[in-house]
């Protein structure tokens, strides 16, 4: 099995992949797996206002780790505290890959050249590396948990996976 060396996270990914009971397998894909500050914070804020979310604190594997900067020309960008600390810190650490699901994050942190995942990508790699046999019940869950995946996304995930 492959071990990816390193996994930055944003909050959706850790918050979706918790909703459907698959965020233990984080540690058997990626060797550390961090997530800045202000993903925390974003997932407390998320708790204290009844939404069901991960207790980081509950992950030993995770850790909290802080970008030194943040790039001035992404500030002006549509994005949350979440998505431009864990590009920031990507972008200090470019061995890494960067967890992302919103798409003007996903194409910032493309074009400033980091390495792209997001929620559906995580389960692609679990499936690829045998830990699920199927990825379509987990895609209805992620509908369920409240992420938008268009049928035609939906569709092509199934034929990356070999389901279609």
């Amino acid at each position: 099995m492959t071990k990816f060396i390193n996994a930055i996270s944003n909050t959706s990914p850790l918050l979706y992949l918790y909703r459907i009971g698959v965020i233990d397998w984080f540690p058997e894909l990626f060797g550390e797996i961090w997530t800045p500050e202000a993903v925390k914070s974003e997932l407390l804020v998320g708790g204290h206002k009844g939404y069901v979310v991960p207790k980081l604190s509950d992950y030993s594997w995770l850790q909290i780790v802080n970008p030194q900067s943040l790039p001035s020309e992404w500030l002006s960008l549509d994005l949350g505290p979440g998505e431009l600390a864990a590009m920031s810190l990507a972008i200090e650490n470019p061995d890494s890959i960067v967890l992302l699901d919103d798409m003007l994050a996903r194409r910032t942190a493309r074009a400033a050249g980091l390495n792209v995942w997001g929620t559906l990508k995580v389960l692609l790699e679990l499936k690829h590396q045998g830990f699920i046999k199927s990825i379509e019940p987990f895609v209805n869950q992620l509908s369920d948990a409240g992420m938008w995946v268009s049928n035609e996304v939906k569709h092509r995930i199934l034929v990356l996976a070999g389901e279609l």
